[in-house]
């Protein structure tokens, strides 16, 4: 079975060893072809507390580490020009 890969951008890491990224999915809408977007918010688990609100990173699924908690930080992609 494939592992499967998402990029997502961070937009919380107020958690220990947690970020939760937003992930957006474009797809034409079947009837009137416009653009859709849909959004999902993963939680994912960031080992060194590394990644910082606004970061794009690579994300891959794993075994469930929590209850809701099923996405590990593969890479990160870029860092966000915000200071936080």
């Amino acid at each position: 079975m494939p592992v499967k890969e998402k990029i997502g951008i961070v937009v919380s890491n107020k958690m220990q060893k947690t970020v939760v990224v937003k992930v957006e999915s474009r797809y034409p809408h079947p009837m009137y072809s416009k653009t859709m977007i849909k959004t999902c918010k993963y939680l994912v688990h960031d080992e060194t507390n590394e990644c910082n609100i606004g970061d794009q990173i690579l994300i891959k699924e794993c075994r469930p580490r929590s209850k809701k908690k099923r996405w590990f930080l593969s890479k990160l992609i870029s860092k966000s020009s915000l200071i936080t």
